[in-house]
């Protein structure tokens, strides 16, 4: 009677400890049963929104539910950012961020509406991405020495566009007036594609912009390309030289990922690191990258999460170096 008591309990303790193995992966197993929203805290059409495009076309296709990718721009992206931040953390709602909303604005913005380190789960990087100063084709300079003589010579009488206070197209032109010592006048706007039409039309003078979508506007004819952000030459771009060049240290490029609201249950956040992966590692994805000037990179949470915390340290010194006060 005893063993076989000792026998039902055995296969029961079995029995359950078999639901709880079942149990640690189900939500990734079950997930994604229905549409998930990508937030992109940019305009359509720049290079975030890219990014976020081609991992929702490919997920799509993977799983065969609706990724839909739903732009919230402004503020620097803080906007979109802290709507996604107040999502519900079941993995149906998720955030391609970048230095901007999670590493910059945390030090400009007083109210931005949510906290880049607590109310996140980073994911996984997706990409880095060098910057390029690009220039109206107006402006009357051939290059980055040029440039500098022409911005010193025009002190105050510049400007340049961003995408808002505290977006990664703005401290670089902060940490640039003050390393050539002249003041430009900042003009924000929602997108890249209002800055380099801006850029085009000789409404700004110059920007700071993503390589993977100032560069084809260079090669275009529509901006001049003076120098990248990063401290080397971009190899889809080696003609152009870095600023570091001529002013060692700079080191300003962005990088862009997918994060999930803080508390999004561990299975679905590595699914989703291994998804994106696997897309961001496809040869036709690195080679699409490569040829806008992006280098696809992507990590695991561990590894994404020790780089935001790495970048803020970066930055806040940045800004307050450039003596830019919160908004």
């Amino acid at each position: 009677m005893v063993r076989r008591a000792l026998s039902a309990a055995l296969c029961a303790a079995g029995f359950m400890a078999a639901i709880g193995g079942w149990a640690k992966p189900a939500a990734a197993q079950e997930w994604p049963a229905r549409q998930v929203t990508i937030v992109v805290p940019f305009t359509a059409g720049g290079t975030t929104d890219l990014f976020a495009r081609i991992f929702a076309n490919a997920m799509q296709a993977k799983y065969n539910q609706p990724f839909v990718v739903e732009n919230r721009g402004g503020a620097g992206g803080t906007i979109g950012a802290a709507a996604a931040a107040k999502a519900a953390n079941d993995g149906y709602t998720l955030f391609v961020g970048t230095a901007s909303t999670h590493a910059i604005a945390p030090f400009v913005y007083k109210r931005a509406g949510y906290d880049a380190d607590k109310d996140f789960q980073p994911v996984s990087r997706f990409a880095i991405v060098p910057g390029m100063l690009v220039v109206s084709p107006k402006m009357p300079v051939k290059d980055f020495k040029e440039f500098v003589a022409y911005v010193k010579a025009n002190d105050g009488k510049l400007s340049y566009g961003s995408s808002g206070v505290g977006s990664a197209n703005h401290l670089p032109a902060e940490v640039m007036a003050k390393l050539i010592g002249a003041k430009m006048t900042h003009v924000p706007y929602r997108s890249s594609n209002e800055i380099m039409n801006a850029i085009a039309g000789g409404h700004v003078d110059m920007a700071f912009d993503n390589i993977t979508f100032a560069w084809p506007q260079a090669k275009g004819g529509t901006a001049k390309a003076m120098a990248v952000t990063t401290k080397d030459r971009s190899p889809t771009a080696p003609e152009v030289p870095a600023i570091a060049e001529t002013y060692p240290g700079y080191d300003l490029g962005s990088w862009h990922g997918l994060f999930a609201p803080a508390g999004t249950p561990k299975p679905i956040v590595d699914k989703l690191a291994a998804d994106a992966k696997e897309i961001f590692s496809a040869e036709d994805v690195k080679k699409k990258l490569f040829e806008l000037g992006a280098i696809a990179s992507p990590n695991t949470p561990e590894e994404f999460t020790a780089l935001g915390r790495s970048e803020r340290e970066k930055y806040g010194k940045i800004v307050s170096e450039a003596g830019l006060t919160p908004q």
